[in-house]
């Protein structure tokens, strides 16, 4: 099953960011065969890392637990907090299989924080700036709690439009990109 870890920095947290890279994507190679999407998301500055956006495929919210709290930037105090929510993939593919390729525009996370009735369950028709969707659900996987989506888009407001506005508590849109190894 899919799990979505968005680890949050930490105000200040940079340098120790950036000395753990190491230790980060060694914990992370543990994972490669069941990633599905990883990367930073960034300031505005295009460079500044702000959080860590995982989303992986382990076999229950126990393991998805580990995942999230024994990385080694979580363990160190990089992060200030942690989303960590079950996540049904809609397009059935990894970022690696994004037709777009790892480079070349704009990419962001956008994050609909759901309350109510479910929202956007269904992959848009227009998907080919589509890196990775689908919903965010409780452990059970039966509530629904938002939905996730990794975008290539011109700018923020055409992200955010991808989700149903008037849907969710709160939509959240980060700049984010490709991250992991370069093959």
């Amino acid at each position: 099953m899919g799990f979505l870890c968005y680890h949050r920095d930490r105000p200040g947290s940079a340098t120790l960011r950036s000395e753990l890279l190491a230790e980060h994507w060694s914990y992370m190679d543990r994972y490669a065969t069941e990633m599905i999407a990883r990367g930073p998301t960034l300031a505005d500055d295009g460079g500044t890392p702000t959080g860590s956006v995982h989303i992986v495929d382990l076999p229950d919210p126990a393991a998805a637990r580990a995942f999230a709290f024994d990385e080694p930037n979580y363990q160190a105090g990089v992060y200030r907090d942690v989303l960590l929510r079950r996540w049904r993939n809609g397009l059935g593919r990894t970022m690696w299989e994004f037709p777009g390729g790892r480079t070349g525009g704009n990419r962001y996370l956008v994050l609909g924080l759901g309350t109510g009735h479910p929202a956007d369950l269904a992959v848009p028709s227009d998907s080919d700036e589509l890196i990775a969707y689908g919903p965010l659900l409780s452990d059970s996987g039966s509530t629904w709690l938002g939905t996730a989506v990794l975008v290539r888009a011109p700018d923020p407001d055409t992200a955010r439009a991808v989700l149903t506005p008037d849907r969710y508590a709160d939509i959240e849109v980060h700049n984010w990109r490709f991250g992991g190894r370069a093959s």
